[in-house]
């Protein structure tokens, strides 16, 4: 089932378009990758989605709704979002901060309940962070934050995940771990999307890619045939060598094409 949609956004800054119609859709279960070049409004689409910006043309409907008709508690019960380069600033325990996650859920003046803690647990356990939750979030490495701001958003428990670079800044086995957790989050019915800037990642790890690309939606469809030679040219300006590990595609950017978004 259909649980997002994003038809013909378009969004400006000042007078630089972003957007200038791109389309959308996420299905219950499975896991979209986000991609495309740097400035291509990949965030300001995710950030459209998750309904923290008014696009300036276009409309999102979650489950066939219209986004606009929910009221913003019902909002964040049914998506969760996790932010590029997020932070905290205050000197709370990870436990406290992935409890935030679960304010949706509970009622104004009133503390976790125990499925509330439940689901905290299962965030915390989810990330690799059960032996880190009594410690302070702002003493925390960067990939230590990155998994507790992850925790945060699963501990909501939404049937729609929107995450912005969920591996960035990950060591390789906490990133290989962290796609895990969205596929095993699309496995049990939820509808996952994340912006990827590694091909590899996004081509191993998603059921399917969106490529953002001059503002618009350029390609959309299974990995293997989004990350086609003509589509990196036009894209990123690239080309790019395909192959198979371990029954696994990767793909390893070669050179400059000359061509393309890429600056």
């Amino acid at each position: 089932m259909t649980a997002l949609t994003a038809s013909d956004i378009a969004v400006r800054f000042g007078p630089t378009p972003i957007l200038a119609g791109a389309d959308f859709s996420l299905v219950e279960g499975e896991v979209v990758g986000l991609i495309g070049p740097n400035g291509a409004g990949k965030t300001t689409l995710l950030r459209v989605l998750a309904g923290l910006l008014t696009p300036d043309r276009g409309e999102v409907r979650l489950h066939g709704r219209a986004l606009a008709g929910f009221d913003r508690h019902a909002r964040a019960r049914a998506l969760a979002y996790l932010a590029q380069d997020g932070e905290s600033h205050w000197a709370v325990t990870v436990e406290t901060l992935v409890t935030l996650g679960r304010l949706p859920h509970m009622g104004p003046w009133r503390g976790p309940s125990p499925a509330d803690r439940a689901a905290v647990g299962r965030a915390l356990d989810a990330c690799d962070a059960t032996l880190i939750a009594h410690r302070p979030v702002n003493r925390l490495s960067g990939g230590e934050r990155a998994r507790v701001l992850l925790a945060r958003a699963l501990a909501v428990e939404s049937g729609v995940l929107l995450a912005d670079e969920p591996v960035a800044g990950l060591d390789p086995a906490h990133a290989l771990d962290v796609m895990t957790v969205l596929r095993s989050r699309a496995r049990e019915g939820a509808a996952v999307v994340a912006v990827i800037h590694d091909l590899t990642v996004a081509i191993r790890h998603c059921d399917r890619l969106v490529l953002l690309a001059q503002g618009t939606t350029m390609a959309e469809g299974p990995p293997g045939d989004v990350l086609s030679e003509e589509n990196l040219a036009r894209a990123y300006g690239i080309r790019a060598y395909r192959g198979i590990a371990d029954g696994q595609p990767f793909v390893v950017p070669l050179a400059r094409t000359g061509v393309g978004d890429a600056p």
